[in-house]
């Protein structure tokens, strides 16, 4: 896989939404997982993927995250790389694990995170860097997402 980085912080928020538009919301150009399942992208996501919150325990998301927006084409090579380490999602509202949701850990500390909807299609739901090494060890501590599962 590629994992190219784009210059984000040359790019105005305008143009980085386009790239968000014209990457993963266009349903001519679908994006499916390495194992054939077609994930949704919808225009609104970019705040909930690119924003991170000045105060974590306020769960803001208030600023743009140049770092985050940097990786934004990482989020289809992680989608399309067999070689993901792929997790069950941790559901913070149930405090479990969550079978439909579907992590993908690419370069060792970014993720992905899709929700299972059907055999076929998959919502996306965000991505990012792990930088905190006890948060990452407690997702690759937890259960592999049941590749034959689909």
């Amino acid at each position: 896989m590629k994992y190219v980085r784009i210059r984000s912080y040359e790019m105005s928020e305008a143009q980085l939404r386009k790239t968000w538009s014209d990457t993963y919301c266009d349903r001519a150009n679908p994006i499916y997982t390495f194992d054939g399942i077609l994930v949704q992208f919808y225009s609104e996501m970019f705040d909930h993927a690119f924003y991170e919150s000045a105060n974590r325990k306020m769960k803001d998301k208030s600023v743009l995250s140049l770092n985050r927006c940097e990786k934004i084409h990482w989020i289809k090579d992680a989608l399309q790389d067999p070689d993901s380490v792929l997790k069950k999602g941790w559901d913070t509202k149930t405090k479990s694990y969550d079978g439909n949701r579907r992590v993908a850990v690419v370069k060792g500390n970014y993720v992905v995170v899709i929700n299972i909807i059907s055999e076929a299609v998959a919502r996306f739901i965000t991505a990012y860097q792990i930088d905190d090494d006890e948060n990452l060890n407690k997702l690759l501590s937890g259960p592999d997402y049941d590749r034959a599962k689909k």
